[in-house]
């Protein structure tokens, strides 16, 4: 006998660990929820030597996955589909009571994950991180799909939101960009359930340079407005300035110098005073200074104002080494302030460097800026 999901699997040169992530990968584009990534490989295992029927749930994922009907995925194994019945009912009892056992611990050890991966992306890039974001996120999903009670789900949907805002700004790193939007509007979801407004108006502020890099820079003026509205007097200060910081580049991008400085003077007027850059309200948030220096300057750069340059050099000089992606935007913004002001030997040196650092983290969005400017030199 046959086996037709063993022969398409087999076709496409997939192992069985590739379709455990693909049937992840298409439940997480449909927001679909699946078993564990340990109990998808036993199922795929089941199912391929016809020791477990295949549900219509996973049926239509998979027919989905290899673009086949039902006798081209199921062969002449015998291997049936299985129709909806009264055994589902035991499967999602133990799920539901596995959610209500997550306790504030766990919750906390999804958080530390979402800040390891936050520092070995910014260190390391986004590129050799999809599986473990994306297994992240299914535990997380999971825990909040089929936990019942208020009390279990928000501190969940906190994490969730955190980690999925955090995924959507590593998707839009390396250009995939529909992933990017869904994993925003995921996080959006899970920062409204968490009443979380600051959340909420983060990940809205984040998915408006979505926007910004599809050519939509007014709408994406008008989401990042959109966000500090919505956070109102919840934002924490340092929050609120990252916010006008935002709404100055995109503004800036958006071909609005006069609103871009407006933002700028805003953005400076909120922010706290010292060196803590880290906002503890919004992990996720750095913001100091020498961040706002950066961000001035690239603003200015971008509006082709003489005084970027300073602004620029004394953000490189503050900079965190281990900031790698944000200073290889940093040399970015210096190569595009040296080349308003004519001085293409010296952009063309911080090309160079941008592009070194591009290349360690994998960055598709700074390569594509890398490309832009030197065609411009």
């Amino acid at each position: 006998m046959t086996n037709g999901l063993r022969e398409l699997r087999t076709a496409r040169e997939w192992s069985q660990e590739r379709l455990v992530r693909e049937i992840e990968s298409y439940a997480l584009r449909h927001t679909l929820t699946v078993a564990s990534r340990a109990s998808l490989h036993v199922y795929v295992s089941e199912w391929e030597n016809s020791r477990r029927p295949i549900s219509e749930r996973y049926a239509r994922i998979l027919r989905s996955l290899f673009g086949v009907t039902d006798a081209e995925l199921l062969g002449s194994s015998g291997l049936a589909i299985q129709p909806p019945s009264a055994e589902g009912y035991e499967e999602l009892v133990n799920r539901i009571d596995s959610a209500r056992n997550v306790s504030l611990t766990l919750v906390k050890t999804f958080m530390d994950q979402t800040e390891l991966l936050r520092t070995m992306d910014r260190q390391m890039g986004a590129t050799t991180l999809v599986d473990q974001m994306t297994g992240h996120l299914t535990r997380l999903e999971d825990a909040l799909t089929f936990a019942v009670l208020p009390e279990t789900r928000r501190p969940v949907a906190l994490a969730l939101a955190g980690a999925a805002t955090l995924a959507a700004w590593q998707a839009l790193d390396v250009g995939a960009v529909e992933r990017a939007w869904r994993h925003y509007e995921l996080g959006k979801r899970a920062a409204q359930e968490a009443e979380e407004p600051m959340y909420l108006a983060h990940a809205t502020a984040e998915q408006a340079y979505v926007l910004c890099d599809a050519g939509r820079g007014s709408l994406a003026v008008d989401l990042v407005r959109d966000a500090q509205r919505a956070g109102g007097s919840k934002l924490s200060p340092r929050l609120r300035a990252w916010l006008y910081a935002a709404e100055a580049e995109l503004c800036a991008k958006a071909g609005l110098p006069d609103a871009c400085r407006r933002a700028l003077d805003k953005a400076m007027a909120c922010l706290p005073e010292g060196e803590e850059a880290r906002d503890p309200d919004m992990l996720s948030i750095f913001l100091n200074a020498g961040h706002l220096a950066r961000w001035r300057g690239n603003a200015l750069a971008l509006i082709g104002d003489g005084g970027a340059v300073s602004n620029l050099y004394d953000a490189l000089e503050a900079a965190d080494p281990t900031f790698v992606r944000a200073t290889s935007g940093l040399r970015c913004d210096l190569a595009q302030a040296h080349l308003a002001r004519g001085e293409y030997d010296q952009a063309r040196e911080n090309v160079v460097q941008a592009r070194l650092l591009a290349n360690r983290t994998g960055s598709v969005r700074h390569r594509r800026r890398i490309e832009q400017i030197t065609q411009q030199l």
